[in-house]
């Protein structure tokens, strides 16, 4: 069976980290492009560039937008630490950027065949959209990490991702595009801790061993802010839906992004009334949980497709 072929636009951050190795095993990883968001551009492209390194990738990693389309930048370094990967020595990068405009891959790129994974603020996304409207189109669909059916976690009402660029995800949700949602609602059902800590360690994998001290104080930052020391693993669950859909369950609703609202800016408000409007995204509501955990601590050890 053929890996499905996907471009991944994300911006790495610890669990973005682990969504690179998911896609090196599990998928056609053909491009990787990065956008501003759990830190800054330049951060999130040197992480990506170490992850591609790490994963012995031969895909090209082609940096994007620094700043949101319309307000300031906003940062998750207080979840993901200074550098976007925790507070461990970062290994000396070899590999080098294959070009800064993001936009104009993500449209040169894609095919009927390609579907596009996004799994940090959809900056990078919008802009192609305003590029070529057309492109949403002439790609399969795209998958994004970001938004909830429910509560937020960036504040009471939001997701990160979505409020990191609210203007962008409006103008993306709007769009028309085939677009499947995994929020915030399903990877919190996905969730590692010290028993992965521990197998990523007993294998003696260079990246695991990054990866276990990464996930380390992702895990203590949850302990910290919630009085578990277990984090979700966001950004994996979207690159595993496209890869094992089986694990996943979805349903069609309709969604739009609050832009304006003071307390609910960011917020993915999903119409639940019995006459609601037609849908405009699938959003995935269930995962199961240990297989997709036990195919993340897998692609951790190994990023290297199994043969046969």
């Amino acid at each position: 069976m053929s890996l499905p072929k996907i471009i991944l636009d994300c911006d790495p951050g610890i669990d973005d980290a682990f969504a690179i190795a998911v896609a090196a095993r599990h998928t056609n990883l053909v491009a990787i492009t990065t956008v501003a968001g759990n830190v800054t551009l330049e951060h999130t492209t040197n992480n990506a560039l170490l992850m591609a390194q790490f994963c012995d990738l031969d895909v090209p990693v082609i940096s994007g937008s620094a700043r949101p389309v319309v307000a300031d930048p906003l940062y998750a370094d207080d979840v993901h630490g200074a550098s976007g990967l925790g507070d461990g020595v970062m290994p000396d990068i070899t590999q080098v950027v294959a070009g800064t405009d993001a936009v104009t891959a993500l449209l040169e790129m894609v095919d009927h065949e390609t579907t596009v994974v996004a799994v940090g603020p959809l900056t990078n996304i919008a802009h192609a959209i305003r590029r070529d409207p057309d492109w949403q189109n002439r790609i399969e669909r795209l998958v994004i990490m970001g938004g909830s059916t429910g509560a937020g976690n960036a504040t009471s009402a939001a997701e990160f991702n979505i409020w990191a660029d609210p203007e962008a995800a409006a103008e993306v949700f709007e769009s028309g595009i085939s677009l499947t949602m995994v929020g915030l609602n399903l990877t919190q059902q996905v969730r590692m801790g010290a028993p992965q800590i521990d197998l990523l360690r007993e294998s003696g994998s260079d990246v695991a061993e990054f990866l276990a001290d990464a996930l380390e104080y992702y895990a203590d930052y949850s302990l910290r802010e919630y009085g578990v020391a277990r984090s979700a693993m966001h950004d994996p669950c979207a690159v595993l839906y496209v890869s094992h859909p089986e694990l996943f369950v979805a349903e069609p609703m309709h969604c739009v992004v609050e832009v304006n609202g003071a307390h609910t800016r960011g917020m993915t408000h999903i119409d639940t009334r019995a006459n609601s409007q037609e849908p405009n995204i699938e959003a995935l509501v269930h995962a199961e949980a240990d297989a997709v955990v036990d195919l993340i601590v897998a692609a951790a050890i190994s990023p290297t497709p199994p043969l046969g």
